[in-house]
């Protein structure tokens, strides 16, 4: 049975999350994005800030503890199909700083990576707009 969707735009939250000069990507395990690589987040709660929610999807969906550094960017994604969610994304730069990943049953693997190696992971499917959101959280880390 396919989940409800509201009939207004989501809010959520991603964080690009830098650690030894590396960003953490997750493969989504199921819709929506599912086998495609992001960033660890989530929608954000009634009453809840950006910055609380950003903390609480990182620690539900990966177990690490971060320091948020500042908003990277955005990005909106539309329904495309009938029943499809709308979602505004905010992603933000962070840094790691505790804690090894331990992936709850939203993600199915995840990796280090470079971000000036992106472009080389031809294998790997990217959620869109992932690359650029990346550049510019490592200059706000200061990669």
């Amino acid at each position: 049975m396919a989940v409800a969707q509201p009939s207004h735009p989501q809010l959520a939250v991603s964080a690009a999350i830098f650690r030894d000069g590396k960003v953490l990507l997750v493969r989504r395990a199921r819709s929506p994005a599912k086998g495609f690589y992001s960033l660890p987040g989530g929608r954000v709660e009634f009453g809840e800030s950006l910055h609380e929610a950003l903390a609480r999807e990182v620690d539900e969906e990966t177990g690490l503890g971060i320091e948020i550094i500042g908003l990277a960017g955005w990005r909106e994604v539309l329904p495309a199909a009938a029943g499809a969610g709308h979602y505004l994304i905010m992603s933000f730069a962070a840094r790691w700083l505790a804690k090894e990943p331990t992936l709850n049953d939203e993600l199915d693997d995840y990796r280090w990576i470079a971000p000036d190696a992106l472009a080389s992971l031809g294998d790997l499917k990217l959620t869109g707009g992932l690359e650029e959101v990346i550049q510019s959280a490592a200059r706000l880390i200061g990669h």
